[in-house]
């Protein structure tokens, strides 16, 4: 039996792994927006993409409706996760980044040049 459907090549949910969350602070590292930096406004896993502030606007042409007037809408459209790093404070550039468990045993995750922490700002 052939599988048809939105779910067809994604992965298994408990197997979408991404390195990137809401409200993180990265860098564009390829495409045309190389070297903006945003928040992430939303993450979609299981596509491998996210979404960020002031990056990748697409324009929208809408047509009037009885909630909203029509014209041309310019909005962030998803990115891949490959194109994105964690912004380090720190280093004052995008980073990788590495898990690390505190005494208390908490996971974060930290700058693998200086070994900072990073949270997202909330």
């Amino acid at each position: 039996m052939i599988k048809r459907g939105i779910n067809k090549g994604l992965p298994k949910p408990h197997q979408a792994k991404c390195h990137v969350r809401k409200n993180d602070l990265v860098v564009v590292i390829a495409g045309k927006d190389k070297g903006k930096m945003g928040k992430v406004l939303k993450v979609f896993p299981r596509r491998g993409r996210a979404i960020v502030e002031g990056v990748n606007l697409v324009k929208r042409h809408t047509k009037p409706s009885p909630y909203s007037s029509g014209g041309i809408i310019e909005k962030p459209a998803p990115l891949h996760v490959s194109n994105l790093m964690l912004y380090c404070p720190k280093c004052k550039r995008g980073v990788k980044v590495a898990k690390k468990f505190l005494d208390d045993g908490t996971k974060v995750r930290v700058c693998k040049k200086c070994g900072e922490i990073i949270e997202p700002k909330e």
